[in-house]
């Protein structure tokens, strides 16, 4: 699986299941942007809105 700049595993693998939703359903960066927010609302991984983690998932989304 692919690191995106989490602090577990488990954080990482959240964000993964994230971005294959997103490519499954084509959704736009504003929507998946809003999905990391949410999930940094979790005590678990409030740094999913880290630019680390964004940058990680915009590239695999949309390229450089």
């Amino acid at each position: 699986m692919r690191g995106y700049g989490m602090f577990s595993e488990a954080g990482n693998s959240a964000v993964a299941k994230i971005v294959e939703c997103a490519e499954t359903a084509m959704l736009s960066w504003p929507v998946v942007e809003s999905m990391l927010e949410a999930l940094s609302t979790d005590e678990r991984y409030p740094e999913a809105t880290d630019t680390v983690v964004r940058e990680f998932v915009y590239y695999d989304l949309f390229g450089a």
